[in-house]
C-alpha cells in the first residue's frame, strides 16, 4: 500500500509599512517594505527544492505581494487562491493604534491579552478574537486545502499572524494558553507534512537569517 505524504507550506508574509511604524494593522490593507519584500525573496531561497501544486492567500496586498515575490524566484506558475477567510484578524478598535503608545495607557498585560489571547476580543465592534479568526480559517483548510492534501499535492500558504496561528493552532493541537505563547515570525517557512489521513508526520522550521515578529 503506497502512503502519500503532501507538504503545507506556511508562511507569514513580509515586513509591512504598518509593521515598521508598530500600528496594529488587521485589514487594513497596506504595502511591503523595502525589507518585506527582500524578507519574501529570502523565504523562497528556503523552499526552493521543494515544489508545489497549488498556493492559497489572503485578500490583503502584503500577503499577495509577498507570495508573488516567493513564486517568481521559485520561477513556478501554479493555481494561486485568494480569500478573504484567510485575512488577518479584525482588530476593531485597535486598527491603525501605535502599539507601544497602547501599553502606556493599558498596560503591556493588557495589549498582551487583546494581541495573543484566545477567545479575548479587542475593543470594537468588528474585533475578532483568535477564536473568532479560527472559526473561518479553519473550515476554510478542512473545505479548500485539505482536498489538496488528500491527494498527496503540495501547498503553499502566505498569510498573516493571528490567522496562521490560528491554523497552527488547530494543527499542532495547542491549547488556548500554549498558542499565547507561539509567535510566528515574519516570512519563516513552517513544513507541515501529513499522510493520507491527514495526520501530522513531520514539521521543520527553515528560518531566515535576521527572521523578526511583528504581530
Amino acid at each position: 500500500m503506497i502512503i502519500l505524504v503532501s507538504l503545507l507550506c506556511i508562511i507569514r508574509h513580509g515586513e509591512s509599512v504598518w509593521n515598521n511604524l508598530n500600528l496594529f494593522t488587521g485589514w487594513t490593507d497596506v504595502s511591503l517594505t523595502e525589507r518585506g519584500r527582500k524578507d519574501s525573496i529570502q523565504a523562497a531561497k528556503q523552499i526552493k527544492d521543494l515544489s508545489f501544486e497549488a498556493a492559497f492567500t489572503s485578500d490583503l496586498k502584503r500577503a499577495n505581494e509577498s507570495l508573488q515575490l516567493i513564486l517568481n524566484y521559485l520561477q513556478i506558475k501554479i493555481p494561486v487562491i485568494r480569500s478573504d477567510r484567510l485575512n488577518e484578524r479584525h482588530y476593531g478598535a485597535l486598527q491603525g493604534l501605535n502599539k507601544a503608545e497602547l501599553k502606556q495607557k493599558y498596560g503591556e498585560e493588557q495589549v498582551r491579552i487583546w494581541r495573543r489571547s484566545f477567545d479575548i476580543k479587542p475593543p470594537g465592534e468588528e474585533g475578532e478574537s483568535l477564536k473568532d479568526c479560527m472559526n473561518r480559517t479553519v473550515p476554510y483548510l478542512k473545505k479548500y486545502i485539505y482536498p489538496y492534501l488528500r491527494q498527496g499535492k503540495n501547498v503553499l500558504m502566505v498569510g498573516h499572524g493571528n490567522s496562521l496561528r490560528s491554523l497552527i493552532m488547530f494543527i499542532e493541537g495547542f491549547s488556548p494558553t500554549q498558542i499565547m505563547d507561539f509567535d510566528l515570525e515574519l516570512t519563516t517557512p513552517y513544513l507541515y507534512y501529513f499522510n493520507s489521513d491527514l495526520l501530522l508526520i513531520k514539521k521543520e522550521i527553515r528560518p531566515i537569517q535576521g527572521a523578526h515578529h511583528s504581530l
